[in-house]
């Protein structure tokens, strides 16, 4: 077996033939979408938006729209039985189905990606209201997920054509989230290169870290990551494989519940991390917890922070820095009862790392709460 080492790759100068302005929105399917809207908005901080439904037109799905800052999230159930959305949750629970990505010209991002191999989930197609037009394509990546590319320069309307503004008298403050950092997709044993050359060949994606089994192991488990970057560095997407342990690891447990290959998390950003976890803890968020022996010595790993370790420690919030400054990070313990989906809330003080001297530390407070579940 190939042994990755985790240094940074020496990046390949080329032309970017799919520039891409950051993530668009993230799409999840949900068996109930009026209450998973409820719950960003009470929990995360995300407001009113948009909606699509019955009253909109759309007979057979019901999508609500929320947004903070520069996040959107879009929650989608399906309002008829037998139809691809109700099938994807009866397979994978809720989850994530589309990664949408901005971009200038949503045609030739569907025409450079297919012809380099990615299978087409949408030709590109116009859709248009009073307010303009989105013009939208999309591509097939890992599991069932989606990669759609969405050109809204030529609109001006709450979200898009077939949507209306959805407002709302309750709307709770934001807990400063401020947009995706990056998406990291857990794929099946030895698929990991594979979905690697996908980027590269399909995507114009390098690869800028990676990490193997002795990077990211404990005494029971270990994975295998690979961190994928489009040519600005504004979409990241690491993809982890199972590694052989002891005990089963958190992405096998991942693909057990989620019945195959998916978006594991969502890395949201935040300006100052410890406001960021006090709102949400206060909510109802419930965060996976270190011991507290990390923070004996924290200092002296990670150097001079301009942070005040009790909060931190208080917290459960993570430290690590790299050559180019230090990151701060939490997890959140999975949204639903399958133990798929969580999120990462992350601070950067400059660092472009995805905190590797934390790996050990997060995985077995992971590996705790498979425990508990009857899944290590």
């Amino acid at each position: 077996m190939e042994t990755a080492i985790a240094k940074k790759k020496t990046p390949v100068v080329q032309e970017d033939f799919l520039p891409l302005q950051g993530t668009d929105y993230v799409e999840f399917y949900v068996g109930n979408a009026k209450q998973a809207a409820h719950f960003y908005k009470s929990a995360f901080g995300f407001q009113s938006l948009a909606y699509s439904g019955p009253e909109t037109g759309v007979k057979d799905k019901a999508s609500y729209v929320v947004r903070q800052n520069k996040l959107t999230f879009v929650l989608t159930t399906p309002l008829v039985k037998d139809n691809k959305i109700a099938e994807h949750i009866f397979k994978h629970g809720d989850g994530v189905k589309f990664l949408a990505l901005r971009v200038d010209d949503a045609r030739d991002a569907w025409h450079q990606t297919t012809q380099r191999g990615g299978i087409s989930f949408m030709e590109p197609q116009v859709l248009q209201d009073e307010n303009g037009e989105v013009i939208m394509s999309g591509i097939h990546t890992y599991g069932d997920t989606v990669h759609l590319f969405i050109e809204r320069k030529n609109y001006n309307g709450a979200f898009m054509p077939g949507y209306k503004k959805w407002e709302t008298e309750y709307n709770p403050s934001s807990t400063g989230l401020e947009y995706v950092d990056h998406c990291v997709g857990n794929v099946g044993w030895n698929q990991m290169n594979k979905w690697v050359q996908f980027y590269e060949d399909v995507m114009g994606f390098r690869n800028i870290l990676s990490f193997d089994d002795e990077d990211i192991s404990t005494e029971y488990s270990a994975l295998m990551s690979k961190v994928m970057s489009n040519g600005n560095g504004f979409v990241k997407f690491p993809i982890n494989e199972p590694a052989e342990g002891k005990k089963k690891s958190q992405v096998e447990e991942y693909l057990d519940f989620y019945h195959g290959e998916g978006v594991q998390h969502v890395a949201l950003a935040t300006k100052n991390i410890v406001e960021t976890v006090t709102a949400l803890q206060n909510r109802g968020v419930e965060f996976l917890k270190v011991p507290t022996t990390y923070y004996d010595d924290l200092l002296e790993r990670v150097g001079t922070i301009d942070e005040d370790v009790e909060p931190l420690k208080k917290l459960g919030v993570l430290v690590d820095r790299d050559d180019e400054g230090y990151l701060l990070q939490i997890f959140t313990k999975p949204v639903e009862d399958r133990p798929t989906l969580f999120f990462e809330i992350i601070q950067r003080k400059g660092a472009k790392s995805f905190g590797k001297g934390n790996f050990k530390a997060l995985f077995e407070a992971i590996e705790r709460e498979q425990a508990l579940r009857g899944n290590l």
